[in-house]
């Protein structure tokens, strides 16, 4: 039998009825994640695979246990000695490799909290969360560093940044960890302190810092291991394109894979490219794939090559459809399950071929442990087969602590008992959910979920834009893409605007969400206390014939 240290939260096989009827939590006061990812596994088998690191050139480093706490423990150290206490926010601006594990590890040790941010980011949205959560440290490399360094004299709370490569002017990342001493720090957080900050994607103001406990790992291991069909098997390895600055990449199966003892590739492409992924997972022996959906799509087109062997694939953002799925089981002689949660409270909705019956359009059943809801305006839930909005049960162990330094979002994302998550859906009596609609105006393209607020900001900077709105259109690829629709001033020239503005937001908040689409309109749909429809813009749009 393969050897395990850390408990499964499904402890065997079985029918989907009889797991949730049998599930209890386990999560022990002292639980950290470090300790659980981590530590343990060094200490009982140090030389075991954790991280096969691949670089852009292909060039492969594999990293143990024993290393990654060796690593870990000596940053811990080398923080500490810099100023960095209890509570404080270390940030992580970097693309998948070793050194972000170690960086969350390190953190988690000293009882600090982790930030992770997106590569992509442009200036404003770097300042914003860095200022926001007042980060004391920044963990970067040199092709990103610059940008932190620009915003630095802006950013009082911001002593310390480290470049894992050396730059000069800098911390040297890998130096201090060398010089650093190598006793184990005392791990005094646990389960239910502040271990990880991630900023949602928001639509009525400036994007959110959603603060998680160390507990909330141990909420996402019933879904993992069951859209991974009772994950860990012998044999499993790892890996997702999606960036490990966001909670699908990160949770939904970086970290429960070290939690398991399961090799973890970690490798960011550029861009996704169907051939290369298929030659990674081929080289590579990945076995376990979170993807999401616009990846699956991309992948679909191009051809399965020989030595691909994988065993599952997890994805969630939108309904993937029976098609989809048959490509799965005939192609790759995968299931592919689906998943559902969001940043606040994730993977509480699940699919498993090996527990349940699956119904193509659904996004599954509630996981055992999670009690999911359809709620009316009031928190009520509402009658099987009745639309409402999708809720959770307050003090699930998945769900976060509360807005970072915002009181009065938290209170406001609850309705009573439950966690509203602003998504519209139906269940019917058997306990299937069916996602119907948003009920904000988040933008679901190309599997990020992205929020409208910082896009207009920008594009409300340019000196011609009077008004601004960002919303999705329907793409048969990306599901949405991002269309800006803008009012401009009297006499502003229209040629070139749609190249500038795109770069602008390219440049200043990332390029993922650049819009795909210009529009220049003479008005905006607007209620009567001046806020932007954005819905009925959209829906106007999506009306309209294609060109």
């Amino acid at each position: 039998m393969e050897r395990r240290l850390n408990h499964r939260a499904i402890k065997a096989p079985g029918r989907w009825e009889d797991l949730r009827a049998g599930f209890q939590w386990d999560i022990p006061p002292g639980f950290n994640i470090a300790v659980a990812c981590c530590d343990v596994w060094a200490a009982a088998a140090p030389d075991r695979v954790a991280i096969i690191d691949v670089a852009a050139d292909g060039a492969v480093v594999r990293w143990t246990y024993g290393q990654l706490k060796r690593a870990s423990d000596r940053l811990a150290n080398a923080l500490a000695a810099r100023g960095v206490d209890r509570g404080d926010r270390v940030a992580i601006l970097l693309p998948q490799c070793a050194a972000v594990m170690i960086t969350h590890f390190a953190a988690h040790k000293l009882g600090a909290i982790s930030l992770s941010l997106f590569t992509l980011f442009g200036s404003e949205a770097l300042a914003f969360r860095l200022g926001d959560s007042g980060a004391k440290a920044v963990v970067t490399d040199a092709t990103h560093v610059d940008r932190v360094a620009a915003l630095r004299d802006d950013l009082p709370d911001l002593t310390e940044i480290y470049v894992t490569d050396g730059s000069s002017g800098f911390r040297d990342f890998w130096g201090e960890i060398e010089a650093a001493s190598s006793a184990a720090p005392v791990v005094t957080a646990g389960a239910e302190d502040p271990a990880m900050l991630i900023y949602t994607s928001g639509t009525t103001g400036s994007p959110k810092g959603a603060l998680h406990a160390h507990r909330f790992l141990i909420g996402h291991l019933p879904s993992v291991e069951l859209q991974h069909e009772f994950l860990p098997q012998r044999g499993d390895v790892g890996w997702t394109p999606a960036d490990w600055a966001w909670i699908g990449g990160l949770m939904d199966l970086a970290m429960p894979c070290l939690y398991h003892g399961v090799p973890l590739v970690a490798h960011r492409m550029r861009k996704f490219a169907p051939d290369a992924a298929y030659r990674l997972i081929a080289e590579h022996g990945v076995r376990v794939l979170f993807l999401p959906p616009t990846a699956l799509k991309l992948m679909r087109q191009a051809e399965v090559p020989q030595g691909v062997n994988i065993r599952s694939i997890g994805s969630g953002g939108e309904s993937l459809g029976a098609d989809l799925l048959a490509w799965g089981h005939a192609a790759l002689g995968a299931p592919i399950n689906e998943i559902y949660g969001q940043t606040e409270c994730n993977l509480v909705v699940s699919t498993c071929h090996g527990a349940m019956e699956i119904r193509p359009g659904t996004m599954g059943r509630a996981v055992p442990g999670h009690e999911v809801a359809v709620t009316d305006a009031d928190g009520r839930p509402v009658a099987d087969g009745e639309v409402g909005e999708i809720a959770v049960r307050r003090g699930d162990p998945v769900m976060f602590l509360g807005y970072w330094n915002q009181p009065e979002k938290t209170a406001e994302k609850f309705a009573g008992d439950w966690m509203r998550t602003g998504d519209l859906g139906v269940r019917d009596a058997e306990g299937y959910f069916t996602y119907v609609s948003r009920d904000d105006d988040v933008i679901t393209s190309a599997g990020y979920r992205i929020g409208p607020t910082e896009i207009e900001n920008c594009l409300l900077g340019d000196a011609d834009v009077v008004m601004a709105a960002a919303v999705g259109l329907p793409d048969p690829v990306r599901t949405e893409v991002v269309t800006a629709f803008v009012v401009l001033r009297d006499g502003a020239s229209v040629e070139g605007l749609a190249e500038r503005l795109t770069a602008r937001v390219a440049e200043r908040v990332s390029p993922h969400v650049a819009p795909r689409r210009v529009e220049v309109v003479e008005s905006l749909p607007m209620t009567a206390t001046g806020k932007v429809m954005r819905r009925a813009l959209r829906e106007e749009w999506t009306r309209r014939p294609s060109d």
